[in-house]
């Protein structure tokens, strides 16, 4: 992996923390996703006027990886309705990368060096650590609901970075693909608001409306450079870097909204830097 791209992969991960603390911040998380996953749709459209159409071969990977990501948004909005930012967000991103490891070498043939590999397990405990510390630290005892929507909103992560890894490559454009992929993503959850809210869905969605688009926006711009990265170098060690995202989640957990940061995830945050160089050696 190049300087290049780790920096366009950590740039993707502050803009994905940023707009995923938007949605939290919004106490109804039917509305903010309404308003994330609706503004992207539009944003989307208008990008695809101005980029080409995606090839043939990455429409079936487009609509697989639409259906993973409104399953990744309900699962996401369960995870933050039911426990705190801080602990949710590290444990959702934290088992993905693994799991897209495992996943590239298995159904992709994707095999890494020596080295980007220990990066990469090296990135992954210092983010399990932290999703952990999240765990332990939070004084309370476990809530089980919450912990297994945020590991299966891991699971959908790596579901769809593997998918979307494939689609990107065939689509000979990653700026279509991104264009037509919030299109399709961004219809489902928007509808299903309008069936639960009806006439008091625009009403209630106009206090969030400029920080909805903001964070619509931020998504586009987080996984447009993701997808790029993912033309450049390999899935596994693109998808450990950009859950550098859950350190600045934890920093914004901590300034936001009163969660502990604490010398344990300052440790997470030095375990992540080391392999995060390990994958910069490994070039």
């Amino acid at each position: 992996m190049t300087p290049l791209v780790a920096a366009a992969v950590v740039l993707a991960a502050v803009t994905h923390a940023s707009w995923n603390a938007l949605a939290h911040h919004i106490k109804d998380q039917l509305l903010a996703f309404t308003l994330i996953s609706g503004g992207g749709a539009l944003l989307g459209g208008l990008l695809a006027l101005f980029t080409p159409v995606p090839a043939a071969g990455a429409w079936p990977w487009l609509v697989a990886s639409a259906l993973l990501h409104v399953a990744y948004q309900a699962l996401l909005m369960r995870s933050f309705s039911l426990g705190d930012f801080g602990q949710m967000y590290p444990i959702a991103r934290g088992t993905a990368p693994l799991l897209v490891t495992a996943a590239a070498a298995l159904f992709l043939d994707e095999h890494i060096g020596g080295l980007q590999l220990a990066g990469v397990a090296v990135a992954c405990a210092g983010l399990l650590g932290l999703a952990l510390w999240g765990i332990r630290g939070s004084g309370q005892r476990p809530k089980w609901p919450a912990l297994f929507a945020a590991l299966a909103t891991g699971v959908s992560i790596a579901s769809y970075t593997v998918v979307d890894g494939v689609g990107v490559r065939a689509s000979g454009t990653p700026l279509g693909y991104i264009a037509w992929l919030m299109i399709l993503e961004g219809i489902a959850i928007p509808v299903y608001a309008w069936y639960r809210y009806r006439s008091q869905l625009v009403p209630l969605l106009r206090p969030f409306a400029v920080r909805g688009l903001v964070g619509a926006a931020l998504s586009i711009v987080a996984y447009g450079l993701v997808l790029w990265a993912q033309t450049q170098a390999p899935l596994a060690p693109v998808a450990a870097l950009r859950e550098s995202s859950i350190i600045v989640g934890a920093a914004i957990g901590a300034v936001l909204f009163k969660e502990r940061f604490g010398a344990p995830r300052v440790l997470a945050a030095g375990v992540l830097a080391v392999g995060i160089g390990l994958m910069l050696t490994a070039g």
